[in-house]
């Protein structure tokens, strides 16, 4: 159920919800090819897909956030300072809380959320402590070697604006999404690790506002991140829940 639909006289129904999500997207350059809105409508169709069975309240999604400095220098991006985001999203969950719902699903589409959602997660469970907050990034909820399978030949399809994240966008809106054969393409960079490691830089390699092989993208492809993405969303809140 939509929060933003129940009626003031219908707010036990908000009491009795079992969780709350709230889609976390941004207003981001992603390439030529790309809406602005790219995060907001991966955050908002993921968020429809949650089996309503489960009985979860679905909030507005928050549109506005921090965006890296690698991106916000793209005419198009509207950024929030860091510390503002973190105090906004805190007030957000706590508000929820208050309502009664324990259980909060971050339902997050862009990466600059995951360090700030993670710390705002952390903070409220320590004031909160019958609180439970789950963080979701949509695009783990697929595995990287399932490229092959998507249709992916070449590239494991994953970057900012690349054909993985378009494909996404393109099977929940395929209006929105329109590669030119003129627009230019980045082939991935070899791995420094094979371990986990993150590299901050202003200016990638390989990278002009978004990167990837987008000639690639496609709404069948999307289809299926999407399916995928979707049904191991489903499995992990059954699991969170019971």
């Amino acid at each position: 159920m939509k929060a933003s639909d129940i009626h003031g006289r219908d707010l036990y129904r908000l009491e009795q919800a079992p969780f709350a999500v709230v889609p976390l997207g941004s207003f981001e350059y992603h390439g030529p090819h790309s809406p602005l809105g790219t995060d907001i409508v991966l955050a908002e169709g993921f968020a429809d897909l949650i089996d309503p069975s489960l009985g979860g309240a679905i909030y507005p999604t928050v549109p506005y956030t921090a965006c890296p400095g690698k991106t916000n220098k793209y005419k198009g991006t509207l950024t929030i300072r860091p510390s503002v985001m973190q105090e906004y999203l805190i007030d957000i969950v706590v508000g929820i809380l208050e309502q009664g719902i324990k259980k909060v699903i971050l339902l997050n589409a862009h990466d600059g959320n995951m360090g700030l959602s993670r710390t705002v997660a952390e903070y409220v469970t320590g004031q909160h402590t019958d609180a439970s907050i789950l963080l979701v990034n949509w695009w783990q909820m697929v595995a990287v070697d399932d490229a092959k399978e998507i249709g992916f030949e070449g590239t494991k399809g994953r970057g900012h604006g690349g054909p993985f994240e378009m494909s996404a966008v393109k099977a929940f809106r395929p209006d929105l999404v329109e590669v030119e054969q003129g627009d230019e393409e980045f082939k991935e960079q070899t791995p420094l690790s094979d371990h986990p490691y993150i590299l901050v830089e202003g200016t990638p390699v390989s990278w002009d506002g978004y990167t990837g092989l987008i000639q690639q993208i496609s709404e069948d492809k999307g289809r299926k991140i999407v399916h995928k993405a979707s049904t191991n969303l489903n499995e992990l809140i059954k699991n969170w829940l019971y």
